[in-house]
């Protein structure tokens, strides 16, 4: 058995990359959802980490999905919704930890492989070979790690229902056609564009960043009344902070402001 570590982390210019290292198939193993749960709590704790890019190894695929050679056991280990309660909090995590997430899609990102990159602020998918999709009709069950809840909340009701329902896999072309992703690039420009975004994001005010994720956060179940609210209460938790005088004097000095300082 392999000992090569999982994941692979790096850190620097206030952005982490977190790239599973288990090319090709990049496999979302028992070991795996354990290490990642760590390093996500590890990078929330960090206040020198103002964003992050969940990507994998090699060109291939992002992920496969979860190793179903595990499955029986792991459910057995620790009970049936336990199990899939790990995998559902981890993606919550990342999703309301208050910094910005890009994912990257490409090659199979199917199962897991899909659900993970939900919970990411942004997904950048690959110009070609990409299969996106969560096929659990194939093999005769559901999503089990909140996919069809946020490809709904993503995407719209009838179009997740056409993937699901389907077993449908689309291609990065059509994932941004449904607003799955947000950008579409060839895919060996993939992984450097996600990690410029990143650095552009971890350069933003750290306070308003966190304030306007919090605000938009399942933002198409709230009332507008509740949004403004949330916008307020984002202008008092940034008012009189540095990063505010620091744009006011950025503005006033017609110079790019520098934030997080």
């Amino acid at each position: 058995m392999s000992d090569q570590p999982l994941l692979l982390t790096k850190r620097d210019d206030g952005v982490a990359i977190i790239s599973t290292n288990d090319d090709p198939l990049n496999r979302m193993t028992l070991a795996y959802v354990d290490q990642l749960e760590a390093v996500v709590e590890d990078i929330a704790a960090d206040d020198a980490v103002r964003a992050f890019v969940i990507t994998a190894e090699g060109t291939t695929n992002f992920s496969v999905g979860m190793n179903l050679k595990e499955l029986g056991a792991g459910m057995r280990a620790v009970g049936v919704d336990a199990f899939f309660d790990q995998r559902i909090n981890l993606i919550s995590r990342i999703e309301t930890m208050g910094k910005p997430s890009v994912a990257t899609l490409f090659g199979y990102c199917l199962g897991g492989g899909l659900e993970l990159p939900l919970g990411c602020t942004f997904r950048l998918a690959a110009a070609t070979g990409a299969q996106i999709g969560l096929p659990e009709m194939d093999l005769g069950t559901t999503p089990a790690w909140g996919g069809s809840a946020r490809l709904a909340k993503t995407i719209g009701r009838t179009p997740a229902l056409d993937m699901i329902l389907r077993a449908k896999k689309v291609s990065g072309p059509e994932a941004m056609d449904i607003g799955l992703v947000s950008e579409v690039w060839p895919v060996e420009e993939l992984k450097e564009r996600a990690v410029a975004l990143a650095v552009e994001l971890a350069a933003q005010p750290r306070l308003a960043v966190k304030a306007m994720l919090a605000a938009l956060h399942d933002s198409e179940d709230k009332t507008l009344a509740e949004l403004l609210a949330a916008e307020r209460a984002g202008v008092h938790s940034t008012m009189g902070t540095p990063d505010a005088a620091e744009g006011m004097l950025a503005f006033l000095e017609k110079r790019p402001p520098v934030f997080n300082q």
